[in-house]
């Protein structure tokens, strides 16, 4: 579920030294399965344990996650790294925004959960998204893009290059293909 490295793990016993005893940590997202959700970790004194919480029993410490977080930080990972540029903590949490889809669920929801997890955090980088409308019954992914790719003129590269090479691969015999149905305005709000 969650991974904590060997090196966070040690951070972390250097950290709670120096708390009232018996204290350990929470790792938690707040506004989960939102395209604002934000992962934290932080410290967990006894009194704050819930009945409810999951416990991750580790090496001298233990990692507490509440109920409403537990889904959304599958696959999560902690890290501490450290580089010319100094030591940071560094937290992965794919399933943050978009709770895990399991592989027998519908075909719609497994091509949204990858948009989500893996086409739109490329697509941020220069200001864009897109959103899957609907799948055809012909197997064809009705996607519309937004934000810096509005209008893009790239965005046809996108999606026959990118988009629509990586959701036929993952979903090859289930997906036939993939369209753009958005209308792209002109001007320099595309440009991020």
């Amino acid at each position: 579920m969650i991974t904590i490295s060997e090196n966070a793990q040690q951070h972390f016993v250097k950290l709670l030294a120096q708390q009232p005893e018996g204290t350990n940590i929470r790792v938690f997202v707040v506004n989960p399965g939102t395209p604002n959700a934000e992962c934290g970790v932080s410290y967990c004194p006894p009194e704050a344990v819930e009945a409810s919480d999951t416990e991750i029993k580790l090496g001298m410490f233990s990692a507490y996650v509440d109920e409403l977080s537990l889904p959304f930080l599958a696959d999560a990972e902690i890290d501490f790294v450290t580089d010319k540029m100094g030591s940071q903590l560094t937290l992965k949490a794919p399933n943050a925004k978009v709770r895990k889809v399991s592989d027998d669920a519908p075909l719609m929801e497994r091509v949204d959960y990858m948009i989500q997890t893996q086409v739109n955090p490329q697509l941020a980088g220069h200001g864009g998204h897109v959103s899957l409308s609907e799948i055809t019954e012909d197997g064809v992914a009705i996607l519309q893009f937004g934000g810096g790719c509005n209008g893009c003129s790239m965005v046809d590269v996108t999606l026959k290059e990118g988009i629509e090479k990586q959701l036929l691969a993952e979903f090859e015999g289930e997906l036939k293909g993939v369209r753009d149905v958005t209308e792209h305005a002109r001007g320099d709000h595309s440009y991020y």
